[in-house]
């Protein structure tokens, strides 16, 4: 009978190891939760078993398809944070009921959970069944679960505190998508506003406008500087090939900016630029203190290593300049330093953030530090965004303004100089 070995964990943490002789690694398996233990690991000492599975997987007919097309077919989408937070929290009550790991990924393949299909589920249960660690299947779904989330999970896994540390990733992710909603919401207003604003003085210059000028023209006037100036502005966008220019030189310089961007140079540059563009800056420059924060004291917090959390949150940061800062810092921990050393001779992250932090190693609790640093510009963002609200809005209503004003100018122009023409 082949032999399987298991390394596992009793609910009060103590690691357990041993072997056992079954049929298969699901009865393993099985046999190590009835013993009432959390499974870790579970690999065949005795060769491979159930033969060749390659050779047991039937004729499809997507393996016809080019591989670009097959790759294409069955790419996933990333879920966003707020579904990530639902699944999590979803797959933390039903352990915390008292399922077991498998009997929880097999309920959560039946669960409507938006944005994370059945497929997922059903691929980590296989590989648990199979004898693979949770954190190890959640690898393999790398568009699905980050970095940070298997880091964590494994860390659950090896403290036997899967189902806390499952929380603290529903929070997490929660908090985030709060964060990202908000920002969402501040800049949906404003750009509402200004696209209506286009949209009514592109109506009224391609079709309310030659009405008006039909009636100039055929009273034979001299038209004011500001109607001319209207006059030819609308003849430009009402031609076709004037049209198809502009449309050819968006195009083009839309490609050049992308091309641009997906430069090392060119993201450095753009990701610079958002950290001291007035007023906006502000906010990203507080959303990412915040993010770097909140990321790096969650998996501290959870058993992470120093130096993989500066890693995983390194790979976090969507920003290029934070991403080196935090690179260079990972260096100098390596050499024995401490974290906040590091991050102050960047001259990115501002002293209040190195002073918590200070404070976090003097005493024992960075990660509680950082926790209260994350806090903090998370409030100061919240600030900064209402403020970047309250004044891109009447930017936008002075913008609007002055472009209708002068469309009213223009005619109101035309036409005093018609009545004093028929006056005459």
């Amino acid at each position: 009978m082949p032999q399987f070995s298991y390394k596992a964990r009793r609910k009060s943490g103590e690691l357990v190891t041993g072997v056992l002789e079954v049929n298969d690694r699901s009865a393993a398996l099985s046999q190590v939760q009835r013993m009432g233990l959390f499974p870790i690991a579970i690999d065949s000492t005795s060769g491979p078993v159930g033969g060749n599975k390659k050779a047991a997987k039937g004729f499809s007919f997507s393996n016809l398809l080019p591989p670009a097309l097959r790759e294409l077919k069955g790419r996933q989408r990333k879920p966003s944070l707020q579904e990530i937070a639902n699944y999590t929290q979803q797959l933390s009550n039903l352990i915390k009921s008292g399922m077991p790991l498998t009997v929880a990924l097999n309920s959560m393949a039946h669960i409507s959970s938006k944005g994370i299909p059945s497929s997922v589920s059903k691929q980590l249960k296989q590989d648990v069944v199979e004898g693979k660690s949770l954190s190890d299947a959640m690898a393999r779904q790398g568009v699905v679960f980050s970095d940070m989330y298997v880091n964590m999970v494994r860390a659950g896994e090896q403290s036997g505190a899967l189902t806390d540390v499952l929380n603290r990733l529903s929070e997490h992710f929660e908090r985030f998508a709060e964060v990202q909603s908000k920002f969402t919401s501040a800049m949906v207003y404003p750009a509402f506003v200004a696209l209506t604003g286009l949209v009514i003085v592109i109506i009224f210059v391609t079709k309310m406008l030659p009405t008006f000028l039909g009636i100039f023209q055929g009273m034979n006037i001299d038209l004011p500087m500001s109607t001319q100036i209207l006059v030819h502005f609308s003849d430009f966008i009402r031609s076709p090939t004037n049209l198809l220019i502009m449309g050819l030189v968006a195009v083009a310089g839309f490609v050049l900016f992308l091309r641009f961007r997906g430069s090392e140079m060119g993201r450095r540059a753009i990701d610079g630029w958002k950290l001291e563009v007035p007023i906006v800056g502000k906010v990203f420059r507080m959303n990412l203190f915040a993010q770097f924060a909140r990321t790096l004291a969650t998996l501290l917090t959870n058993g992470v290593p120093v130096l993989t959390a500066l890693k995983i949150t390194e790979q976090v940061i969507p920003n290029v300049v934070l991403k080196e800062a935090i690179a260079k810092t990972r260096e100098a921990v390596t050499d024995g330093k401490t974290i906040a050393q590091p991050l102050a001779r960047s001259g990115i992250f501002p002293q209040l953030m190195i002073d918590l932090l200070k404070i976090g190693e003097d005493t024992g609790d960075v990660p509680g530090s950082l926790r209260n640093v994350a806090d903090t510009y998370e409030n100061q963002m919240n600030i900064a965004l209402r403020v970047m609200t309250n004044l891109i809005e009447p930017v936008i209503i002075v913008v609007m303004a002055l472009g209708v004003g002068f469309l009213l100018l223009s005619i109101l122009e035309a036409m005093f100089k018609l009545t004093a023409s028929i006056a005459q």
